[in-house]
């Protein structure tokens, strides 16, 4: 490990940690949930590939790995970014900070079903599991009774609406498939020689594509949402979908993946904090606590150090945001 990496840390935190409470202003300003996911995915496109000029990194060429690329995108961002991007016109961008925290516990679950030769879970991980969907119901407000009144992350958690609920559970379905994304890309792509910059920009471009052809179908033709949405939507894609893979990977590789895999605990600090500070949004005592309860299954699901380029290639790839 080398000295000076915990700039990085924390700038990689927060921006993943920003990018649900960005989401939130898009939306919130009346941009389509399934705009919101291509504009992000378009200008993250155009940022790495713009890394990948000034780094003269070549971009994959061959058949195989753009058709792996585009399953990936598929499952790790088109699917995903719409579903949290309509998951936030329900519930608040704290929620489902929250709720994106338990990405590494449905990823542990599609590798045990899809990866040859992943190491079958042991009693401490099976422990971490059945403790994460433990926190993710306390956060879902799953308890006797209806909440009142408050709205989406009100204190009364999603009890208080069956909107909300609705909401909350798509956030969910969002996470489990970065879980199945992160399995796929583990089996197909982790192994290829091209350098995670290149690998990143065949996926963020694939995705970008996808919903270039679906958002029009879906939602009809872009229009100027307003400054403020605009500048999100440029931050959300050219950072949280640019800029942060190159962070995440150069964290991996002055910190190590220990380090890189930490992010996931502080993140929901950061999406949190900004969105009570800058959205005024309210936070209820099962969003706290089933927080608390995920991001520590979730370091009971933690192996050991792992080494070797397998994850090397997975982590430096890996977006929690």
């Amino acid at each position: 490990m080398r000295r000076g990496w915990w700039p990085g840390f924390v700038a990689l935190s927060a921006i993943w940690g920003a990018s649900f409470a960005l989401i939130k202003v898009a939306v919130d300003a009346g941009v389509p949930p399934v705009w919101v996911a291509a504009w992000r995915c378009l200008l993250g496109a155009a940022a790495l590939w713009a890394v990948l000029a000034v780094r003269r990194e070549a971009a994959p060429r061959d058949l195989a790995t753009w058709g792996h690329s585009a399953v990936v995108a598929v499952l790790l961002n088109a699917v995903p970014f719409v579903l949290f991007s309509y998951g936030e016109t329900r519930v608040s961008s704290v929620l489902a900070g929250v709720l994106n925290a338990t990405t590494p516990l449905f990823t542990l679950l599609f590798a045990l079903a899809l990866v040859p030769g992943e190491p079958r879970p042991g009693p401490r991980r099976l422990v971490g599991l059945a403790l994460g969907f433990a926190g993710v119901l306390t956060v879902l407000g799953v308890r006797h009774g209806s909440g009142t009144g408050g709205g989406p992350g009100a204190g009364e958690g999603l009890a208080a609406g069956s909107g909300a609920v609705v909401g909350g559970l798509v956030c969910l379905a969002a996470t489990c498939c970065y879980g199945a994304g992160f399995a796929y890309l583990r089996r197909h792509l982790s192994t290829r020689p091209h350098s995670a910059t290149a690998l990143s920009a065949a996926q963020i471009t694939c995705a970008g594509a996808e919903l270039a052809v679906a958002a029009p179908l879906a939602a009809g033709a872009p229009h100027w949402p307003g400054a403020g949405a605009a500048v999100a939507l440029l931050v959300l894609g050219a950072l949280g979908t640019g800029v942060a893979y190159i962070l995440n990977l150069d964290l991996v590789r002055t910190a190590g993946t220990a380090v890189a895999a930490a992010v996931t605990y502080v993140t929901p600090l950061w999406s949190t904090a900004l969105g009570v500070l800058l959205l005024a949004e309210p936070v209820g005592w099962n969003t706290l606590v089933g927080g608390l309860t995920v991001v520590a299954a979730v370091a009971l699901t933690r192996q050991p150090a792992a080494g070797g380029a397998d994850g090397r290639g997975r982590r430096a790839r890996q977006p929690v945001g």
